[in-house]
């Protein structure tokens, strides 16, 4: 089949912030060399952003400015919109409108397609369209492109990723320079590495998204946001970190799926990994996904996770794939990798039934008989000890005795927690980081 000779595909863009102002930058500088690799120009006619001053750092035309969603929406020259107006109900509004009227749809919004994805990629199905959204996880890592095409043939069997750049630096921050949490994240805000209001980053939701999207189209099955365990880094300590060390760990916050037989694991939480796993490396706000498949065995990809330009390249790309389609008159693959309409609901595997190691801080008071009682409790529920390090002596005065256990259940684990956290003796809740070899 060869291409429609196309004078020109004209892009509608939602939003001049951090990573549309990158896009618009993208396809401007490199204008010729898209067109000369696709075959035919590519250009974005018009711009809404409710905020036009934003246009001034871009140089952009006022010709093409709009604070009028319809301007683009209603324009028949527009054939896709580009969405990057970030996790507010007018961006799913945008995406079902312009998919009911027959454009293509590029988005970076994770926690949309995380909540709304099957509903959006039902519209684009419905109106023969694409809706494509590789800058929702891992910026400029072409990761949901690799599963999509490049994986084809192999069953995926699990994921293990580093998605969230933010917290990835603070983690990094942490163990390098021996501080705590709160300080290296104030340090982290000041530097432009975390928002003002980090918590998405830090309480892990923004992996969970994240997670979400790529388990679902790594095992064909819907996996709903709300049932990825979700834990974030604020417990972590600098104490940890030299604990860790000690036992030859890093800790990462990693998101993790797996397909167990017929039901999946996915879950966001720290997670000390051994110091000589590839992801253990990964260092700053530098993202990494680990992909374990039935014939490729490990294939892991790296690169920035965030920032204007590297997304920005993930985005370009996803509007130049589509280019492509229009010209061949063809619909691309479907945006999860499967037809929507034979994805099913995933079975998820509840977290009691998850098998991990544990590394287990308790904070306590010094007195004799202290660690038989702990051991006791692990003991009654089925937990065994690997290692026991406690921390200095000082009478009468709260130290941390640190354990790591041997393979556990999650549920026995809870259990004999919940008995631990209620001795006299122990004096805060139970710092858990779960061990992944």
């Amino acid at each position: 089949m060869t291409m429609s000779r196309i004078p020109q595909i004209y892009v509608g863009l939602f939003g001049l912030g951090t990573v549309g102002g990158g896009v618009y930058t993208i396809m401007e500088k490199n204008r010729e060399l898209i067109s000369k690799k696709l075959g035919f120009p590519i250009q974005i006619k018009k711009i809404c952003d409710p905020d036009p001053k934003k246009s001034k750092n871009f140089h952009v035309p006022s010709s093409a400015l709009t604070t009028k969603p319809n301007d683009i929406l209603d324009d028949p020259e527009i054939s896709i919109i580009v969405e990057l107006i970030g996790d507010k109900p007018v961006a799913r509004e945008i995406m079902s409108s312009a998919l009911n009227l027959g454009k293509h749809v590029v988005t970076a919004n994770k926690a949309i397609l995380a909540q709304h994805g099957p509903e959006l990629y039902a519209l684009a199905s419905k109106n023969e369209v694409d809706i494509l959204f590789e800058a929702a996880v891992a910026g400029s890592i072409p990761i949901l492109r690799s599963i999509r095409e490049g994986f084809i043939a192999d069953s995926i069997k699990s994921i293990q990723g580093i998605i969230n750049g933010t917290a990835n630096f603070i983690l990094t921050e942490m163990s390098e320079k021996k501080r705590d949490f709160s300080a290296v994240l104030l340090d982290a805000q000041k530097a432009g590495f975390a928002e003002s209001n980090p918590a998405s980053d830090i309480e892990g939701h923004d992996t969970a998204h994240k997670l979400s999207i790529l388990s679902t189209m790594a095992y064909g099955a819907i996996v709903p946001v709300d049932k990825v365990y979700t834990e974030g880094i604020t417990n972590i300590t600098a104490f940890d970190f030299e604990m860790a060390e000690r036992f030859g760990y890093s800790i990462k916050l990693l998101a993790i799926s797996k397909k167990i037989n017929d039901e999946i694991e996915a879950r966001v939480h720290p997670t000390m990994i051994p110091k000589e796993q590839m992801l253990a490396s990964v260092r700053g706000a530098y993202n990494a996904i680990l992909v374990n498949g039935e014939y490729i065995g490990q294939s892991m990809q790296y690169g920035l996770g965030a920032g204007s330009l590297p997304t920005a390249t993930a985005v370009v790309a996803d509007i130049v794939e589509i280019a492509r389609n229009i010209a061949l008159r063809v619909r691309g693959v479907p945006p999860m990798g499967y037809r929507i309409e034979e994805m099913p609901k995933a079975k998820i595997r509840s977290m009691e039934d998850i098998e991990s190691s544990y590394y287990l801080r308790f904070t306590t008071q010094d007195k004799p008989g202290v660690f038989a009682k702990i051991a006791n409790a692990l003991g009654q529920n089925h937990v065994s000890i690997s290692s026991v390090y406690q921390h200095g002596r000082e009478e009468d005065k709260e130290i941390p005795i640190v354990v790591v256990t041997h393979l556990s259940k999650e549920k026995n684990m809870m259990m004999a927690l919940k008995e631990i956290d209620r001795l006299s003796v122990i004096t805060q809740k139970t710092t858990v980081i779960r061990i992944e070899s």
